[in-house]
């Protein structure tokens, strides 16, 4: 390797190692919205494509789990806040529809950007739709969703040969409503389960998977603000989590893991 494509430690520099990728973003045009993912937090989760349209974009659409950070990227691009949180005064889905309709017939161009990936409880599927009954022209950048780099982040594998054949990510925030998902028949999988927004309704949440005939010992953990510098995590059972969760003082943004893969925690840190 030529000595001048290192820097004085003997390593490629990371402009050196994007160079060598070659990497070539497209475009993002007047009157177009690219719906982004920003990850799980950590700005060095973000992907090249997401990076690239921030530091394009004139109109940048954000949720409240995207770190200052990252919408520090959007340098000089007009900022609109659409952060929606549990509980809290937030802006209507259907108002961010129109914004972002609105913005794109101005001719701007503009970034949607969301935390962890636009189409997994994201409502990035209801951006689009919006859009495209509009005729307005849009894409997708997937970013790394929260319920699998999070577990990633916790030291947890999100599969592991012999323990789960699948993983099931489930939102939580209907929990005990008639709005609510069967959490008896994901129970009955045995496969472990990642909940997302569903922190205010764990003592419900882990009741009815323990009514649909999980084992009250089952590995289970919340992790808060995965990835970044402010990340904790508790691991107990289901039947103490809640109450685990509650003595530790958490609360939102976290997530929910429960089944066999949150005992590799400990196997993983030489403690089993």
């Amino acid at each position: 390797m030529n000595g001048s494509a290192l820097n004085r430690n003997g390593q490629t520099t990371v402009e050196q190692a994007l160079a060598r990728l070659n990497f070539k973003p497209r475009e993002l045009k007047s009157g177009h919205v690219w719906l982004a993912g920003a990850g799980p937090g950590d700005p060095g989760c973000l992907t090249l494509e997401v990076l690239a349209a921030l530091g394009q974009c004139d109109a940048l659409v954000y949720d409240a789990l995207v770190s200052p950070e990252v919408v520090a990227v959007a340098e000089g691009a007009e900022l609109f806040y659409a952060g929606k949180r549990g509980g809290q005064p937030s802006m209507k889905q259907d108002d961010i529809n129109a914004l972002l309709v609105r913005l794109a017939r101005e001719e701007r161009r503009v970034v949607r950007l969301k935390g962890g990936d636009p189409y997994i409880f994201g409502r990035g599927g209801e951006e689009a739709l919006a859009l495209a009954r509009e005729g307005i022209p849009f894409r997708v950048l997937s970013g790394l969703t929260s319920g699998l780099s999070a577990l990633a982040g916790a030291g947890i594998p999100a599969t592991m040969r012999g323990i789960n054949k699948a993983v099931i990510l489930a939102t939580g925030h209907a929990a005990g409503t008639d709005d609510d998902i069967d959490w008896a028949a994901i129970a009955r999988t045995g496969q472990p389960v990642v909940v997302y927004m569903g922190m205010a309704n764990l003592p419900i949440i882990a009741s009815a998977l323990l009514e649909g005939g999980l084992a009250p010992s089952t590995p289970a953990a919340v992790i808060v603000a995965a990835t970044t510098p402010q990340q904790r995590t508790v691991v107990a059972t289901l039947a103490t989590i809640a109450e685990e969760a509650a003595t530790a003082g958490l609360a939102s943004p976290a997530l929910i893991v429960v089944g066999g893969i949150v005992a590799m925690r400990a196997a993983l840190a030489g403690e089993a």
